[in-house]
């Protein structure tokens, strides 16, 4: 049996008892009745997917997902693909807006090579950076498919692998990518999985102008008529228009579904590894906290196919990295201390609501 096989048959709803009793709890808690709200919500989903009244979310890791693109050779960015073991280098020497949002956080981040388009092994031998590279980045995916079925089993299963080396130090995970050109491949996604126009769903990526808006939309149409993929298959939908880092994420989710652990969502890009994750086992859907929603248009709509119609922030973030993912945590330990902390009017001898 394979990894993946492996790791869809441990994956499991939320659980319901737990759920119960958190309710019951933050129902007496001494305050008016759900007077915090989102977060009180959150404790319920946190409770349900640890399958504990007092959910362990101390230990956080930021897994960086990064890969290159071979669809940016049609001008779909602003910035050379050289820029991504740029930031790598720039992410493994603590100076880019992720570790300075993990630092805030308490969160340590771990970058991980699933297809850069360098030779970063100075990185991987010094133990800086975790290898798990499948290629040079992936194909031009608007002349054929990112990469082959044996490449994308292996970019998923990848991500379970990270999720299952980290699960014994870390509680929850945050998902973050770097690729540029990446916000392609997403919005290839977005539509093949949300059925909405690409003009809904594309946007400006790195700050592409008006002109270079158009050319990206028409590329991204092009992507989609030459490959034509699978819009119930998970693993054929990354396989024609995905990318490495998009799989890999996809793979995280999976991982840390089964091992009961949950994981905040970063923006876009991740959202397109949910997307991925989802299609591959719908019950990780349990597993998500959506921490933000980036400015990319295409962003809303995916989030609502996963459930999430509110994510937690709205801060017009759009850089990725997991730099939303990070900010979220802080409402994640505070969402179970409420949850574990505040007391109830009984244990509080104060006085409850009349009836």
């Amino acid at each position: 049996m394979s990894t993946l096989e492996k790791t869809l048959q441990k994956i499991f709803p939320q659980d319901t008892e737990s759920r119960t009793l958190a309710k019951e709890r933050l129902d007496q808690l001494a305050l008016p009745h759900w007077a915090l709200g989102d977060l009180m919500d959150l404790a319920i989903e946190l409770a349900g997917m640890t399958r504990s009244l007092h959910p362990p979310v101390g230990r956080k890791a930021i897994v960086t997902m990064a890969g290159d693109h071979g669809v940016t050779v049609e001008g779909v960015s602003k910035f050379p693909r050289e820029v991504t073991p740029q930031m790598v280098y720039n992410f493994v020497n603590g100076g880019a807006g992720i570790n300075a949002m993990a630092r805030q956080a308490g969160a340590k981040v771990f970058v991980v090579d699933m297809g850069v388009d360098a030779d970063l092994n100075d990185l991987a031998k010094a133990g800086k950076i975790i290898n798990k590279k499948i290629g040079l980045g992936t194909g031009n995916i608007a002349t054929g498919p990112a990469m082959s079925p044996a490449m994308a089993r292996r970019a998923v299963e990848s991500g379970i692998d990270v999720a299952n080396q980290l699960g014994p130090d870390f509680d929850i995970f945050g998902t973050g990518d770097m690729g540029i050109g990446n916000t392609t491949p997403s919005t290839a996604i977005a539509a093949v999985c949300t059925g909405k126009t690409v003009e809904e769903l594309t946007g400006r990526g790195t700050g592409l102008d008006d002109q270079q808006l158009t050319h990206k939309i028409s590329i991204i149409k092009k992507i989609l008529e030459v490959n034509s993929p699978n819009s119930r298959d998970g693993l054929d939908i990354l396989a024609k228009v995905g990318g490495f880092e998009i799989g890999g994420i996809a793979g995280l989710i999976l991982g840390a579904a089964a091992q009961r652990k949950p994981v905040l969502i970063d923006g876009f890009i991740s959202t397109a590894g949910a997307l991925i994750a989802y299609k591959i086992e719908p019950f990780v859907r349990d597993y998500l906290i959506f921490s933000h929603r980036s400015v990319e248009p295409g962003h809303r709509f995916m989030q609502e196919m996963l459930g999430c119609t509110r994510p937690l922030l709205d801060l017009n973030f759009r850089l990725g990295e997991g730099t939303g993912a990070a900010l979220a945590m802080n409402l994640v330990e505070a969402a179970v201390a409420i949850l574990t902390e505040v007391a109830t009017f009984s244990e509080a001898a104060v006085a409850g609501a009349d009836k």
